[in-house]
């Protein structure tokens, strides 16, 4: 029996909660998985320390400022460095890697996976703004080259797995499932007084900080409809968000038949992540494992729209199409960066995000450039509402 190559990974994004715990299932499965790529935005401490840990081909730091601090450090090791968003594209395109994992958090991460696609890299895709800002360029893209694009996500890994062998079989509808999470039940009174150190306390998820805010305001559930019209060539109106606090079931897929199949495990974002990278291999583990007698009731209700209305505002977008899922992320970026600097309030991002969208001229059919001009364009608008 001949021994599988080594696959080799770019993980752009290592030092944030995506990228930290994917160095863990690498270090697990030496002999399956290698690292040949790191790359961070500004946490040159960490990304020097994972550097000297896995010994990469290539390093980048995204603030260029930083570029010297991490070249020095790194001096005594034959390790390449580089800095600057030019060279995060440029990486993306160099024929050292197998497979890049997706995971700069944001808009940021579009331009360098974009370019991965194009040379014919497999992508593992942890950055759903990568899709929610330009889903149809991306998809026809990987669709023309070819290039697998697997989803990291818990909710979308769940619809992925749950299609394997199905590919002729037509989906009904998707369900996401959503945990609620920290504020599921509250109503906007109790909201205008909530700050970012409640906002950052998610009942089951380990996540970085943006994420858990939208994971808070439920946007989360609407950027991940996006992406998964995307993803799965759907239909908006066959996409559905149920809240599932237990966070149990990943998501589900209902066929034209009525059968509903289901992903389920303990929420643990490596499962998916393993998944993802040694696509289409399952690897053992140790990990903890679901006892459903810990579990006698798994819970699904509808969302709370009227509170949560950054949910409606990402299903409009849905619907709509064209840039306004672009308008909606920008929108959201500054609105959450906003929050989390003490500088507007909870339930004041939605009206930032909405009043965005209000302003920005929607475009039916958005080339590449239209899409980076929409993205400035929403980005101005929401500082200017946001009073940065």
């Amino acid at each position: 029996m001949n021994t599988p190559p080594v696959k080799r990974i770019a993980i752009f994004g290592s030092t944030g909660s995506i990228g930290t715990q994917a160095l863990e299932v690498i270090a697990a499965h030496p002999d399956l998985l290698s690292v040949e790529v790191l790359t961070a935005n500004n946490n040159d401490t960490l990304l020097v320390q994972q550097a000297r840990a896995y010994r990469p081909n290539i390093v980048v730091i995204g603030d260029d400022a930083k570029f010297t601090k991490v070249r020095d450090a790194l001096a005594d090791t034959d390790i390449k460095v580089f800095a600057g968003d030019q060279a995060l594209a440029e990486v993306a395109a160099m024929d050292v890697y197998d497979l890049m994992l997706a995971a700069i958090v944001g808009y940021a991460g579009l331009k360098p996976t974009l370019t991965a696609i194009q040379h014919g890299k497999a992508i593992a895709l942890a950055n759903k703004e990568t899709l929610v800002v330009a889903g149809d360029i991306v998809m026809q893209t990987a669709l023309e080259k070819r290039v697998p694009v697997i989803p990291v996500d818990s909710e979308h890994s769940a619809i992925f797995q749950c299609l394997v062998g199905e590919q002729r079989n037509p989906i009904e509808k998707v369900i996401l499932t959503a945990s609620g999470g920290p504020f599921l039940g509250r109503k906007t009174n109790y909201l205008v007084n909530v700050k970012r150190e409640h906002a950052l306390q998610h009942p089951n998820w380990n996540m970085g900080a943006k994420i858990s805010v939208d994971s808070a305001t439920l946007m989360n559930k609407g950027l991940e409809m996006i992406e998964a019209k995307w993803l799965f060539n759907l239909r908006p109106d066959q996409i559905q968000v149920l809240i599932h606090p237990q966070s149990v079931v990943h998501s589900m897929v209902q066929f034209e038949d009525g059968s509903i199949k289901a992903q389920m495990g303990l929420p643990d974002m490596k499962l998916p992540i393993q998944y993802a990278l040694a696509f289409p291999n399952r690897l053992s583990n140790n990990w903890p494992r679901c006892d459903f007698k810990k579990f006698n009731t798994l819970n699904f209700d509808e969302p709370d729209y009227r509170t949560f209305r950054n949910l409606t505002l990402a299903i409009e977008a849905l619907k709509k199409g064209g840039n306004l899922p672009c308008v909606l992320n920008a929108a959201n970026e500054i609105a959450v960066w906003a929050f989390l600097k003490n500088r507007l309030g909870f339930l004041e991002m939605t009206d930032v995000i909405e009043q965005t969208m209000q302003k920005v001229s929607w475009i039916e059919k958005p080339s590449i450039e239209e899409y980076y001009e929409a993205d400035g364009e929403a980005r101005l608008y929401a500082s200017e509402f946001a009073k940065l």
